[in-house]
């Protein structure tokens, strides 16, 4: 009786090693067919010992900081941050990640090993091309990011620079490069940088349409901009690439979660 539901586990473990009890059981609700209660989901998942174990939390001292307001649609506020990682023989790349705060969306996910300001404004071109241009971009003080505050105010853009030393009040895209270090830069040992884009791509495919965000209601960041963000199906699956699906993508999910 309950070995669908230890193969179910057993997927999900294998390919999401991150997630925990409440992760994997709101994907199997919203994901699949299956209706199973969650005390016994849960008691199957700690007979077979998949419990994360999670360190206390330590108090932080106050700060003195900005409100990190939430956007009430999307295209109002985006987020933009580098980081860095290095490759098997030791090379160093950089990767630009880029949210829309509004629904957690990762719009964008850069790789090279020198990103510019030019490669930036470059990135942020083909973003406006088929989403639009954002209100309002928030980063951090890097020199790329400073270099582009004329070019974003003549594109009616504000640039929201946060205080040095201040990441929290980003806290929506450390929280997202946190995930992307976890699931992806701190998995594997890549050769190459196309090893880092493909594997990038399945991860901006799947934190969009199927991994639930707890600040979204247990919603990925598509469903939840379906049910809040006033727009159809047929304009997202259409005109968002970071919706569609291609080949590769469908394998990659059904792999993670085969019985």
């Amino acid at each position: 009786m309950d070995v669908p539901i230890q193969d179910m586990l057993n997927g999900l473990a294998e390919g999401h090693r991150r997630w925990g009890f409440w992760k994997m059981y709101d994907f199997i609700r919203q994901q699949t067919s299956h209706r199973w209660n969650h005390k016994r989901v849960y008691r199957i998942y700690t007979q077979m010992q998949l419990n994360l174990r999670r360190k206390g939390k330590k108090r932080l001292p106050a700060r003195s900081r900005e409100a990190l307001t939430l956007p009430i649609s999307p295209n109002v506020v985006w987020s933009m941050d580098f980081m860095h990682d290095r490759l098997a023989n030791g090379r160093a790349f950089r990767t630009l990640n880029i949210i829309d705060d509004y629904n957690r969306e990762a719009l964008s996910i850069a790789i090279d090993t020198s990103i510019s300001s030019q490669r930036v404004a470059r990135e942020l071109t083909n973003l406006f091309e088929y989403r639009g241009k954002p209100q309002m971009i928030r980063t951090d003080n890097g020199p790329e990011f400073l270099a582009l505050e004329q070019w974003l105010k003549d594109r009616q853009i504000e640039a929201k620079f946060i205080q040095p030393a201040k990441p929290n009040q980003n806290a929506f895209i450390e929280r997202f490069n946190r995930t992307f270090r976890q699931d992806v830069l701190s998995q594997y040992l890549f050769e190459d940088l196309d090893q880092v884009r493909d594997l990038t791509a399945r991860f901006i495919w799947e934190y969009n349409n199927i991994r639930p965000h707890d600040s979204l209601q247990n919603l990925t960041p598509r469903s939840f901009l379906l049910k809040y963000g006033k727009l159809s199906t047929a304009q997202i699956d259409q005109e968002f690439p970071t919706f569609q699906q291609d080949g590769d993508d469908d394998n990659f999910l059904h792999s993670s979660v085969a019985n």
